[in-house]
């Protein structure tokens, strides 16, 4: 049976915020794996002669291999729970990780991006499945965009410690320090997770809080990933995140790069821009997740609560259009940013559709579709993105136009495939 949470006042236990910073320090982790290679992108595309189109087919082969694993992940960690999926992915993307430093070709760099690959596709879909089993309805926002802003907090500790380590003792000792940070986490996963009603420091009041709005009984049988494919919800979330998630590979994969092309800013420099940035993104990423959990607590219905705060997220974004155009560094920074934090923050509440919309059992198969989604569209612009940027000499105005208009064309799509943001029935 759903209990209604007016019954159950809000305790005063913290166990669940603590698996929140749990799982934002591995979005932290995962962030600056995969992101070590675009920091140091310029120098070894200029030391080992990388042409664009080779640098794309990076980005392509990580998404193909991510995409397809984070279909299978969801439906593995539906099956074996957060615990134990989120360990074995973390052991094989650190592995993957540090073999970056045995290549310097980008033939070599995707045969060790496909396991980085394959274990972080299951970063997003057990943070998900865990944030469902500990936070009710009305925290989930804000625990998904605190945890999702940890990609920013990589995305920003990244250019500034890679930098320093490849300077210090060389580009492959970036891959293999970082790597180390992934060793500590598991250990500290380990001892520390469990379910909410198996957590010995989890007070009987916090667990009752946790499942006030949830439903306990489990069905017999699983539920197939095609049996998925007939709902209309299941629709949105993955065009959703089809028209997103491109952008922000994008931004992750070439941002470097377009400063150094465009600003002409070195490797050393990298830090200050991409900081500004990312720190920007952080706070649209809580803000995100915060506002439609505020319009839920003032008794909006959550259809509208997550609507509006997508649609002001995607106006956010629209200004990144005119990047190019900017009279100096700062200005495109600013835009970027902006551009950053709007996606973050429409990202957090598209996030919350698996565990709003479906019982916690398919949540992690419908994220694992979504993230296949999304990959598939990344693959397309990371082609998109090669092409123009070979053919042009690097222009990078029609990638940001492109990007610019994604969020309201998503959220378009999301409202007339999702009208109603009604709870499946399986």
């Amino acid at each position: 049976m759903e209990t209604t949470a007016t019954a159950i006042p809000k305790p005063a236990g913290y166990i669940r915020w603590i698996v929140c910073g749990i799982l934002f320090l591995a979005v932290v982790i995962s962030y600056i794996d995969r992101l070590v290679i675009s920091v140091l992108k310029p120098t070894l595309a200029a030391q080992y002669n990388w042409s664009e189109t080779g640098y794309a087919d990076m980005a392509f082969y990580f998404q193909l291999v991510y995409g397809i694993a984070f279909l299978i992940s969801g439906r593995i960690i539906d099956k074996i729970g957060a615990k134990a999926g989120y360990s074995f992915a973390m052991i094989i993307w650190t592995a993957g990780h540090m073999m970056h430093a045995l290549f310097t070709s980008t033939t070599g760099m995707i045969l060790a991006r496909l396991p980085l690959a394959m274990g972080e596709a299951a970063t997003y879909p057990a943070a998900l499945v865990a944030a469902n089993s500990w936070f009710p309805k009305k925290e989930r926002a804000l625990a998904i965009g605190i945890l999702n802003a940890g990609a920013n907090v990589g995305a920003i500790v990244t250019p500034l410690i890679v930098p320093a380590i490849a300077l210090a003792w060389g580009w492959r000792a970036a891959f293999i320090v970082t790597g180390l940070f992934s060793v500590v986490w598991l250990v500290v996963w380990l001892i520390f997770y469990r379910k909410p009603r198996d957590h010995k420091l989890a007070s009987p009041a916090e667990v009752a809080w946790i499942e006030s709005d949830t439903t306990v009984e489990e069905p017999a049988n699983k539920v197939s990933i095609l049996r998925m494919l007939k709902y209309r919800q299941t629709w949105a979330y993955m065009c959703g995140r089809f028209l997103i998630d491109p952008v922000w590979w994008t931004f992750l994969f070439w941002l470097p790069a377009f400063f150094a092309k465009q600003f002409d800013v070195k490797l050393s420099g990298f830090g200050p821009p991409l900081v500004a940035i990312y720190l920007l993104a952080d706070i649209g990423s809580i803000f995100g997740g915060w506002r439609s959990s505020s319009y839920l607590k003032r008794g909006w219905e959550p259809n509208k609560a997550r609507k509006t705060a997508m649609l002001i997220m995607a106006f956010v974004v629209l200004p990144v259009a005119a990047v190019t155009f900017m009279p100096n560094m700062w200005w495109a920074v600013l835009l970027i940013g902006l551009a950053c934090a709007g996606h973050q923050g429409f990202s957090t509440n598209l996030f919350t559709m698996p565990g709003d919309l479906y019982p916690h059992y398919a949540s992690g198969t419908v994220a694992g579709l979504g993230g296949l989604a999304g990959a598939c569209g990344g693959m397309l612009m990371a082609k998109f993105a090669g092409i123009i940027l070979q053919t042009t000499g690097g222009n990078y105005t029609p990638i940001f136009v492109v990007s610019s208009v994604m969020y309201l064309l998503a959220f378009c799509v999301v409202h007339l495939l999702c009208p109603r943001w009604e709870k499946v029935s399986l």
